[in-house]
């Protein structure tokens, strides 16, 4: 489960603390960005980690599948099939287009290994029917948790993003001093 701890030092704690999108108004446009690129950053990485999850389900889900229809070819034969599902169906949900790239790759997926450590995914077939269902419960749960901080993180970014739009609807802010700040690079 991804916990949140009040006054903790994680990225997702400084993200979803409650005073983290208080008196946006009277904050720094640049300051407002960061906190927006930090909040993007973190739901990048939780993007990653859900699809890491969503991938371990789909492998046991075909396995599960494969056994109640008596079919013969191994999960790993049918793996690129699977695995790609997921890739050319439409998209549902709240997806968003990434332009930043996954920060704790390592991290992520130490995570999602250590969740069922005794499974071997490379090798589902071998698992009895219960360490199978065991397994794909305890990776649909944190997949839903993730899923779950995701969708938080998505509606502080949100905020900090209406914030800054604000600003330049209402004149606070203009292009030209974006273009200038980026051109001295600031």
């Amino acid at each position: 489960m991804i916990e949140v701890r009040p006054g903790g030092r994680r990225r997702i704690d400084r993200v979803l603390a409650p005073d983290y999108v208080d008196d946006l108004e009277q904050r720094g446009l640049n300051e407002v960005r960061e906190l927006r690129d930090e909040a993007a950053q973190e739901e990048t990485d939780l993007s990653y980690l859900r699809r890491m999850l969503h991938a371990r389900i789909d492998i046991l889900r075909a396995e599960r599948r494969r056994r109640a229809e008596n079919g013969s070819a191994s999960v790993v034969e049918e793996l690129v099939g699977i695995l790609s599902d997921n890739v050319v169906g439409p998209a549902s949900g709240s997806g968003r287009y990434q332009t930043r790239e996954p920060s704790r790759v390592q991290a992520h997926r130490r995570h999602v290994e250590a969740l069922v450590s005794d499974v071997d995914l490379s090798d589902v077939m071998s698992l009895s029917a219960e360490k199978l269902e065991a397994a794909l419960r305890v990776f649909e749960s944190e997949e839903e948790s993730v899923s779950t901080r995701r969708k938080q993180v998505q509606t502080v970014v949100d905020r900090l993003n209406e914030e800054i739009a604000r600003r330049y609807r209402e004149g606070v802010a203009s292009v030209d001093e974006l273009l200038a700040a980026e051109r001295d690079g600031q």
